[in-house]
């Protein structure tokens, strides 16, 4: 059983208001709205589309975030006063944890990627664990996951493979 495709198009999506806490809230009157997208079988990531309007606010990250500007512009300042402006096609991430200043300029619309950070002896678990399986599947001739199609083709892997075995 394979799980449903989700097809969505960020930039005209019908958001919902989602209120930016007012102790965060530094200069103006920025209203935030957003749409869940997606949300992975797991749980553990989910996609939202997200705007907002012209102000000065504090952000802070419970989860690790990418995200992609799709309209408008912000500036950004990072915890150590370095501040950057995102426009269209701008894509940063920010880890579980962080904190930052946004100053919305001109309304923004953004796709966040978000994620739940995992402990990092539980992430080499994981990655342990997908290698095992990669293994044996390799070993049993099966052909469980043709891998990630970005890291090139399966005949590239095996011969990156052999190449650092050798």
């Amino acid at each position: 059983m394979s799980n449903a495709i989700v097809f969505a198009v960020p930039a005209s999506e019908e958001l919902v208001p989602a209120p930016i806490p007012p102790h965060w809230i530094v200069e103006g009157t920025p209203q935030a709205s957003s749409k869940r997208l997606a949300t992975s079988a797991d749980g553990t990531t989910s996609i939202m589309a997200w705007s907002c309007t012209p102000g000065r606010f504090n952000w802070h990250y419970a989860v690790d975030e990418t995200l992609h500007i799709i309209s408008g512009e912000v500036f950004v300042t990072d915890a150590d006063g370095e501040s950057r402006r995102l426009g269209p096609g701008d894509v940063v991430f920010f880890p579980a944890g962080s904190r930052s200043l946004w100053h919305v300029t001109k309304e923004v619309r953004k796709l966040a990627f978000c994620r739940q950070s995992m402990p990092r002896p539980l992430g080499f678990a994981l990655r342990a664990w997908n290698k095992l399986g990669n293994m044996l599947s390799s070993i049993f001739g099966l052909s469980v996951d043709d891998g990630d199609p970005l890291e090139g083709s399966p005949d590239e892997r095996a011969e990156a493979k052999r190449a650092t075995a050798s």
